[in-house]
């Protein structure tokens, strides 16, 4: 990369015209610095209330809030939702004004003096419970860290101090300190519930505000679940040991108190909590997922009985972030009800699947998007995720995936597409696979963009949101638009030659015609399972299709990232719509009739949380649904681009180009630390982005190898960012 690109715009290349590229004008660039600025206030300051609150400082500042809202009518819940849930609420609300002010193609344009380390993309930890960990993870995991121990030593000392407040019998001492303990390891636990529902929102407009996709979010979903249990398993455990030792064990857990802490709720709920947990581990994962999918929907046991055991103002802590929860969710079913017409169903001979999926035009995407499918025909319940293996600018229409062959509802689906492709069409009346879908779900922004120069590492099947990269930057740099990678290095792993079709179904000299005069792309695939190539290499196989009956039913538009205004008013009418009607249910129920039981407060908090979503949400939610009819009516009469369906359906061809840039090898597995070797030394100088998408040791190896290289470089050497694009739900 020579010093005069280097001064450029990050997408802004040669190739590009330079009326693509927009300056924001002051007032944009003003408003987002102002809502970024309030957004970290916010952030820092309620995240800072939530480390110091175990503490005395802590403590004192919440009980000056209680103080100060007192005569509210919301009483001790709506002092405690104030600082709790109610920052992450507002947050929430002003990432809407940013996104819509950021809009949709407005792409990170920083000047890059030199190439330079950054904390999200260097690898730190790459064995380990963890997996591959980043700087900026590793900064987060430790500060979590520091927080419990900080939390559990003031509380400890809090414990100590009530000794000489109360004064406790001698025989005595030692189950009331263990009451004591378990009372603060569940206060510790809700603190860390706050965390746990914000990474499993799918289409939350926080990831979205940080451009932290959802298959990266459930990592951290996963850490948060481990130690929010364990700290839960504790708290039922101490109390579990006092009333044994007091000999009131039976009588206690079965008691549901009206005023107080009901406790065979709590017991119900930590039990949900438990079945969740161990199901969750990976053994049990791996190889009974629909039972860890099936128990893990105890989260609804779970989060009520909570809300039972200690009541409103209790269970206020944490609403803010189950509520953010219960918008994504209540979205995603809205979405997932409307069935998608599947335009194409392809059985390719590496026992791979291909279906390509309506959709409207309005519905947005990029190149490293997934979704999460449903074959009705197959199963009512189960979802699965995969990655869009097109590009956005294929087409407006349509959307496909690929589906490697592995397990009993991939080889059903398998099985379903071949019959019907051998079924007469005369006799094919209506359509034979009903899909739905949820997504597409991915990074707020095309990262794979802001590198110049790409190595993407892929593991079998892992190839297929590359073909989504390679097809995005030919269609760019075709069409002229703001697309910065110019030197692409593809490493693929495959176990035999059977997979190797795979790369054509990408035809990418009619993407981008000489693409190889426009871009340097090399191909390396590694055969590992075999010497040497088969006898039926070269020869075209033709792969079993189906072609299903259009009728008109695309993807729904309803989802996360979707249009940011109708998703705005749905965020800020189901709010203030929970706000409205908890001050209704204070004003003419709780208060005139004198409603205190605890149990029964919380109940009424949960029941309006949902009200709020489904009742004002849901009006929301359906004019948004009949506005997009609407313009999607009025885009299907202006503009059919059906027929580009067909281009994806009947894209395998010979590809001169391509072949000329792929080299294949067998009998071996790639050499990372020769590759990169050898990729420094031809590249130089220069930022490499490393994406990896496949099983966690090629992550693993690749992330090693990127760890060892970038520690030991010298000035002059070429600079690699780890990303990757695997997630193990």
């Amino acid at each position: 990369m020579g010093s005069d690109s280097l001064k450029k715009p990050l997408l802004l290349s040669d190739e590009v015209e330079p009326g693509y590229v927009k300056n924001p004008s002051l007032l944009k660039s003003s408003l987002k610095w102002c809502l970024k600025f309030v957004m970290w206030v916010i952030f820092i300051a309620w995240v800072g209330l939530i480390f110091l609150y175990p503490g005395e400082i802590g403590k004192e500042f919440v009980d000056k809030i209680i103080q100060a809202t007192r005569g509210s009518v919301f009483d001790l819940s709506g002092s405690l939702f104030l600082a709790f849930s109610a920052p992450i609420l507002l947050i929430a609300i002003l990432a809407v004004a940013h996104l819509i002010i950021s809009g949709e193609e407005d792409f990170d344009r920083k000047s890059i003096k030199k190439p330079g380390f950054r904390l999200w993309t260097f690898p730190v930890l790459v064995d380990g419970p963890f997996g591959v960990v980043s700087a900026a993870e590793f900064i987060g995991i430790i500060l979590f860290v520091v927080f419990v121990i900080w939390a559990m030593y003031a509380y400890t000392l809090r414990n100590l101090n009530l000794f000489t407040e109360f004064e406790v019998p001698d025989a005595d001492k030692g189950r009331f300190l263990l009451e004591m303990t378990g009372l603060r390891m569940g206060m510790l636990g809700l603190l860390c519930l706050i965390f746990l529902f914000l990474p499993v929102s799918r289409g939350s407009l926080l990831l979205r505000l940080i451009d932290i996709p959802f298959e990266h979010a459930t990592r951290y979903h996963v850490w948060l679940g481990h130690l929010t249990m364990m700290l839960f398993t504790l708290h039922g455990l101490f109390y579990v040991i006092a009333w044994a030792m007091k000999g009131t064990l039976v009588k206690e857990v079965l008691e549901w108190k009206r005023v107080g802490i009901a406790n065979l709720p709590g017991v119900i709920s930590l039990l949900a909590g438990l079945c969740m947990w161990v199901t969750s581990l990976h053994p049990v994962r791996k190889e009974y997922f629909e039972l860890f999918f099936y128990t893990h929907q105890l989260y609804v046991i779970f989060v009520v009985f909570l809300a039972l055991h200690v009541g409103d103002f209790v269970f206020s802590i944490v609403a803010g972030a189950i509520f953010i929860f219960m918008l994504d969710r209540f979205l995603r079913f809205c979405q997932s009800r409307t069935t998608v017409d599947v335009l194409s169903a392809k059985c390719l001979p590496c026992g791979t699947v291909e279906l390509v999926l309506s959709k409207p035009q309005s519905l947005r995407y990029n190149a490293l998007s997934f979704i999460f499918l449903q074959v009705r025909e197959l199963s009512w319940l189960q979802w699965h995720p995969f990655s869009v293996s097109s590009s956005p600018l294929d087409g407006k229409h349509h959307l496909a995936i690929l589906i490697k062959v592995l397990g009993k509802w991939t080889g059903s689906l398998r099985d379903r597409i071949l019959s019907m492709s051998e079924t007469e069409p005369s006799k094919v009346t209506k359509t034979t696979i009903t899909a739905s879908v949820e997504g597409p779900y991915g990074h707020e922004s095309p990262y794979h963009l802001m590198y110049e120069n790409l190595i993407l590492v892929a593991g079998g099947i892992g190839i297929s949101p590359f073909l989504a990269i390679l097809s995005d930057i030919l269609h760019r740099v075709n069409d002229g638009k703001p697309c910065l990678p110019r030197r692409i290095k593809v490493v693929w792993a495959i176990k035999k030659s059977e997979e190797l079709p795979l790369l054509s179904t990408i035809n990418m000299e009619s993407i981008c015609p000489f693409f190889s005069d426009k871009i340097s792309l090399e191909i390396n695939t590694y055969v590992t399972r075999e010497s040497e190539p088969s006898l039926e290499e070269g020869k075209v196989h033709v792969a079993s299709s189906s072609s299903c009956p259009f009728s008109g039913r695309s993807m729904s538009p309803l989802v996360g990232t979707g249009n940011n205004v109708w998703l705005g008013l749905y965020v800020f009418t189901s709010t203030v719509g929970f706000i409205v009607l908890m001050a209704l249910l204070r004003i003419f129920y709780i208060k005139p009739y004198d409603v205190s039981t605890w149990w029964y407060l919380g109940l009424l908090l949960i029941l309006c949380m949902v009200a709020s979503v489904v009742i004002f949400g849901g009006v929301v939610i359906g004019l948004w649904h009949l506005w997009e009819k609407k313009v999607s009516a009025k885009v299907e009469e202006e503009d059919n681009d059906r027929t580009k369906v067909e281009f994806v359906a009947n894209k395998y061809s010979s590809q001169k180009n391509l072949e000329s840039s792929t080299i294949v090898q067998y009998g071996t597995r790639p050499d990372f630390k020769e590759i990169f070797a050898t990729t420094n030394r031809k590249w130089g100088n220069v930022d490499v982005g490393v994406f990896v998408c496949g099983p966690p040791t090629l992550q693993s190896s690749v992330a090693k190898e990127i760890r060892s290289h970038n520690l030991r470089r010298q000035l002059h050497d070429t600079i690699f960012h780890f990303n990757s694009h695997s997630f193990d739900l």
